[in-house]
């Protein structure tokens, strides 16, 4: 399994010369960044219109980058991104996995945004919450969907 390659995204089969994805990756190189930017931008984005985000809310689950970075690095894939950045996409690439393999197509797209009656969401959207809590949120999404699907 791949860092960015899933198949529902289009890149199930991404190869990246020089980054072996069998391990964790030092994600402190300006190299391996570098090297794993292209696919993290354009497997974002593909999420994004999957997920039916608004910039808005896409800008602020990268970390709240401004408007002219996000259009930037929306024309622009082989940007090269930060750690943070990097980690963010690897947790909503997880998420958007997880949903893939537990519900429809259409459950899994829609699912983000929906009201939703675990405790951890308290009625609102798992979008929400993660907006509001940023990474910490994020995992502990991806940590849900996970356990409901009986990965670790």
């Amino acid at each position: 399994m791949s860092m960015f390659g899933e198949s529902a995204l289009g890149a199930s089969s991404i190869r990246i010369p020089g980054i072996a994805l069998d391990r964790p990756l030092d994600l402190s190189s300006k190299a391996v960044r570098e090297k794993l930017s292209p696919a993290a931008n354009r497997v974002f984005f593909s999420l994004t219109a999957h997920w039916k985000l608004r910039d808005e809310d896409a800008r602020n689950l990268l970390g709240g980058i401004s408007n002219g970075s996000f259009y930037q690095l929306k024309r622009s894939a082989s940007k090269t991104l930060d750690q943070d950045k990097l980690t963010r996409i690897s947790l909503l690439v997880g998420i958007f996995k997880a949903l893939n393999i537990l519900y429809s197509t259409k459950l899994a797209d829609s699912w983000v945004q929906l009201p939703n009656a675990n405790p951890i969401f308290a009625g609102e959207t798992p979008l929400a919450y993660m907006r509001k809590g940023g990474v910490p949120s994020m995992i502990r999404v991806r940590q849900l969907l996970d356990a409901r699907r009986g990965g670790s």
